[in-house]
């Protein structure tokens, strides 16, 4: 015999080299030292956090954490999943026939008593990465973990035990997931901070260019992910996607 998942939900995990999680570590404290420095990001967010502050494309930390952590982890979900598709039901989701760009990143502070409840985001990629966590987080209990929810109620007694999917946050990990994902983040008690980081991302497909005229030879495949700054814009006054 043999168990089957049924309608899988994908999520991206990942770890960030102890050189990057240090940088954003050492980010994190000098906006959450100085935070009027950095917009304030909670009037557009649904957290309940002690503080919430955008962050900018131009920080080292930030551009290289964009560069070579997220916007390849997104682009690394989307082969995986829409490589299991047949080629004429892909859309426009082949390499090279679209573009990820970063359009909101933010620092996340939650101290005893705050939470993030359940909502989704807007754009096509969301995410989390870990950077600080108190110890009386941990798998003993609900609290600080972030939380995944399914379609339908999480109900034991009637075993869907599929719908609550909880990760403990461990420093350095950061997970990539669909923008409609429900997910939510439980209150903790007792001191210190859970510091995270939390981001958008948008997958664009790209106008088809006019074929000049004569014989065609192969186009070269060009890259999904630019590794450039350019796929970067965390605009606070840019016209928002709904959802988030």
């Amino acid at each position: 015999m043999e168990v089957l998942s049924l309608f899988p939900r994908y999520l991206l995990k990942g770890s960030l080299s102890e050189a990057l999680l240090a940088d954003l570590q050492n980010l994190a404290r000098q906006v959450a030292a100085n935070p009027e420095a950095s917009p304030n990001a909670a009037a557009k967010l649904a957290g309940q956090l002690f503080q919430q502050r955008e962050l900018r494309p131009d920080q080292p930390a930030v551009l290289e954490l964009c560069r070579d952590v997220i916007l390849p982890g997104c682009e690394r979900w989307i082969r995986h999943v829409i490589d299991k598709q047949p080629p004429q039901g892909r859309g426009p989701w082949v390499p090279g026939r679209y573009g990820l760009q970063m359009i909101d990143l933010w620092l996340n502070v939650q101290r005893q008593g705050d939470y993030n409840p359940t909502h989704t985001h807007g754009g096509s990629f969301s995410g989390v990465l870990f950077l600080q966590v108190p110890p009386q987080i941990n798998a003993e209990s609900f609290d600080g973990q972030l939380c995944f929810h399914g379609p339908e109620e999480w109900h034991i007694q009637s075993f869907r035990t599929g719908m609550a999917e909880y990760v403990l946050p461990v420093p350095g990990d950061f997970y990539v997931f669909p923008a409609w994902q429900p997910h939510s983040v439980a209150p903790f008690r007792g001191a210190g901070e859970r510091w995270s980081i939390a981001f958008n991302v948008v997958a664009v497909p790209q106008a088809p260019r006019p074929a000049p005229p004569g014989p065609q030879l192969p186009e070269p495949a060009r890259p999904a992910v630019a590794p450039s700054a350019v796929n970067v814009s965390l605009s606070s006054v840019r016209p928002r996607p709904g959802g988030f």
